[in-house]
C-alpha cells in the first residue's frame, strides 16, 4: 500500500470507529512510524509502504481504535511549541491549557521576576512552560500523585530547566512554600457523574486528573480559599475551569478576598480562564 492509500484506508476506517479527527490521527501514527513529520507525508503519497511498517502502523491503529489516547501512543504531544513526554501517569496536554500561558504572560513584564506556584503540574508543561519563558521566575511545582512528578520531572530533564523547578508532592499548595506572586492551576474540574460520560480515550487519564467532586470545584475551591496565607500582595491566581463553572468560581473568589476578577474563552468560545489578584 501506498502512504495515501494508507492515510484514505485508515482515516474511514477511523470514521467509522467514532475516532474524532480521523485524517488528522492517522496522519500523526504513519509520521511516527515513518520517523518524519506529518507536512513530509504530502511529499510521499506514492511511497509505498514495507511489511515491517504496515506491521507497526496496523498495531497503533488499533489501540487508536479502541480508545487509547493518540498522545499515549506516540509518547508525546506538543504544547506552547515544545514537545513534552506523555503517558498515563498524567492528563493528557490540552489546547485550552494554552490560554491559561497566554493569559499570564500578558500580565507580565518582559524581565519578570518573582516566585511561581503551578498546582497539580501533571506532565508539568505550566511550570516547564514560565521556566524557559521567563528565566527570572523562581518556580515550585506540586502533585499529590508522585508518578505525575515523575513525568514532570523527566520533561524538566528533557527541556533542560530541572534545576530551576522544585517538585514537591502535596495536595494542592499544602508543603509549598511562599511567598508566591503568581499561581497557576488546571485543576480536576468535572463533576463526577459525568465521569461516565467522557469520551473513551479521556477515560484512559488518570481518574485523580479528572474528578472534581458532585459539583467539580472542590479542589479549585479548596485551592482559592487556603492559600491566601502564601500569597504576596497583588498576587494573580489564574485557574482553568470548567463548562458552566465561571459564576460559581467567580464567586469564590469574590468571598475569598481576590479583586479585578476577569475571563478569557477559550477557542470553541467557552469561559475558561479566570485570573483574579490577591489582596
Amino acid at each position: 500500500m501506498t502512504v495515501l492509500e494508507v492515510l484514505q484506508s485508515t482515516a474511514t476506517y477511523f470514521a467509522k470507529k467514532k475516532v474524532e479527527s480521523p485524517r488528522l490521527n492517522i496522519e500523526h501514527l504513519l509520521a511516527d512510524v515513518l520517523g518524519k513529520k506529518r507536512i513530509d507525508l504530502y511529499l510521499e503519497f506514492d511511497r509505498v509502504l514495507t511489511e515491517k511498517e504496515l506491521d507497526l502502523l496496523r498495531e497503533k491503529v488499533r489501540r487508536r481504535a479502541e480508545g487509547e489516547p493518540l498522545q499515549h501512543i506516540l509518547g508525546h504531544w506538543d504544547f506552547f511549541g515544545r514537545t513534552f513526554k506523555t503517558d498515563a501517569r498524567a492528563l493528557v496536554p490540552r489546547p485550552e491549557t494554552e490560554l491559561l500561558v497566554e493569559t499570564v504572560l500578558a500580565e507580565m513584564t518582559s524581565t519578570q521576576e518573582g516566585k511561581l506556584l503551578d498546582v497539580g503540574t501533571g506532565t508539568g508543561i505550566l511550570a516547564i512552560t514560565f521556566a524557559l519563558e521567563k528565566p527570572g521566575l523562581a518556580i515550585c511545582a506540586t502533585d499529590i500523585s508522585e508518578s505525575a512528578l515523575a513525568l514532570a520531572r523527566e520533561n524538566a530533564e528533557a527541556l533542560g530547566v530541572i534545576n530551576r523547578i522544585e517538585f514537591i508532592q502535596s495536595e494542592l499548595a499544602e508543603a509549598a512554600e511562599g511567598p508566591f506572586d503568581w499561581v497557576v492551576a488546571n485543576l480536576p474540574y468535572i463533576p463526577t457523574r459525568d465521569l461516565s460520560d467522557l469520551p473513551a480515550e479521556v477515560r484512559f487519564d488518570p481518574v485523580v486528573a479528572l474528578d472534581g467532586g458532585p459539583d467539580g470545584l472542590i479542589a479549585i475551591r479548596k485551592l482559592i480559599e487556603s492559600i491566601g496565607g502564601k500569597l504576596s500582595s497583588k498576587s494573580l491566581i489564574a485557574l482553568e475551569v470548567g463548562w458552566g463553572q465561571v459564576a460559581a468560581v467567580r464567586d469564590i473568589l469574590a468571598h475569598s478576598n481576590y479583586r479585578d476578577i476577569s475571563l478569557r474563552k477559550d477557542y470553541q468560545g467557552i469561559e475558561r480562564i479566570l485570573i483574579a489578584r490577591y489582596g
